[in-house]
């Protein structure tokens, strides 16, 4: 089943939470699909971890209301939500083995003590575990105590799960391996699963939808793809990935003055003259390897070449585009064939279909 065809499991109506005058998130209106991995993406203080603890019944909302499966939940505890949540301190109890740890939840909910070996068991090798059983979060590294705090968030069975920025504690590998395994076991258990973070690149990689917060609202919601290309403003277009921004003029439909040059692109509804942001990534330029001087190319030369593994970074001074630092991404299997030494003289081609431009209030 596809996700469009995929009932609602969570409405969010017009919540809003105050800590005194302080309005943490404003009217926050959204759905969540079933089964679906939903990321809160924003900076430090944008409201992301509020909203997700109103959810979990950790914070009470000022306003605003919480369904979950056609049932309102806003005013209950969290002991009556049906929830999972992992945090990102792992929360472990450190005087507990691994399978304590993981069976705290079964024991309070009187599970029989055959039934829970048999859940602890599986849930050991569901995140590789069975051989740390009888450990302590001590004698376990921070990715290991992270797969333990999932395993015991797992263990009865939530239909939602909730991950408070499960993964900026640990070191750059481990959070590359653990991203996989929680999308891979977010795969496996269909779990309807909201993570919060400030890591575009983890939202990217896991989330099947994006809602990317600043100031305590949800400023663009949508696929990881859509918010990479069509972001809807340039705090979005700067947050998420790298991006140049060069100030221009609309001259005319679909004509910009951008510096000593015309670039065409879409100014769809922007009227003429005009102040505007041009913003085009880094990988959408591309070099030609000789010159035309056609449409949409513009001069430049090369000021620094910063060697990144699988692609190089060029910083290329642009007089033409009215920019001194312009960001160029080349493959670095490709470079070789394009002279790009420091002070190289280039032409570049800004595609305009990748050309995305902002009004200047």
């Amino acid at each position: 089943m596809n996700q469009s065809a995929r009932p609602t499991y969570l409405t969010i109506d017009n919540l809003s939470k105050n800590f005194g005058s302080f309005e943490a998130i404003k009217n926050i209106k959204i759905d969540i699909i079933e089964g679906e991995f939903a990321c809160f993406l924003g900076p430090s203080g944008c409201g992301k971890t509020t909203l997700l603890r109103c959810i979990a019944g950790l914070e009470v909302q000022t306003t605003g209301s919480i369904t979950q499966k056609n049932k309102e939940i806003s005013n209950l505890p969290p002991s009556a939500r049906d929830f999972g949540i992992v945090f990102q301190s792992y929360a472990l109890f450190p005087n507990l083995s691994v399978t304590s740890n993981i069976s705290y939840g079964l024991k309070n909910n009187k599970w029989r003590k055959d039934e829970i070996i048999v859940r602890v068991d599986e849930l050991l090798s569901l995140v590789g575990l069975s051989n740390h059983a009888t450990k302590y979060p001590s004698q376990l590294s921070g990715g290991e105590q992270q797969r333990v705090a999932l395993a015991r968030a797992l263990a009865t069975s939530p239909s939602l799960l909730l991950l408070d920025e499960p993964l900026s504690a640990l070191d750059a590998k481990v959070r590359v391996y653990l991203r996989k395994q929680i999308k891979d076991l977010h795969r496996k258990l269909g779990v309807t699963t909201i993570m919060v973070t400030h890591d575009q690149e983890e939202a990217q990689s896991m989330a099947d939808r994006i809602f990317v917060m600043n100031n305590g609202e949800i400023v663009q919601s949508g696929s990881p793809k859509d918010i990479y290309e069509k972001a809807n403003s340039p705090f979005i277009a700067d947050f998420i990935g790298v991006t140049n921004f060069i100030e221009a003029t609309i001259v005319k439909e679909n004509i910009i003055k951008c510096g000593k040059i015309e670039l065409t692109c879409n100014t769809s509804k922007i009227p003429n003259n005009k102040r505007i942001r041009v913003a085009i990534r880094p990988e959408y330029i591309t070099i030609k390897k000789t010159s035309s001087n056609a449409e949409n190319t513009a001069k430049a030369v090369v000021k620094e070449n910063e060697f990144l593994g699988s692609f190089q970074r060029l910083y290329v001074d642009c007089d033409q585009l009215g920019i001194s630092q312009l960001m160029i991404d080349i493959n670095s299997f490709t470079a070789d064939s394009v002279l790009v030494g420091e002070e190289s003289s280039i032409e570049i081609y800004l595609p305009p279909d990748r050309i995305r431009i902002y009004p200047i209030e």
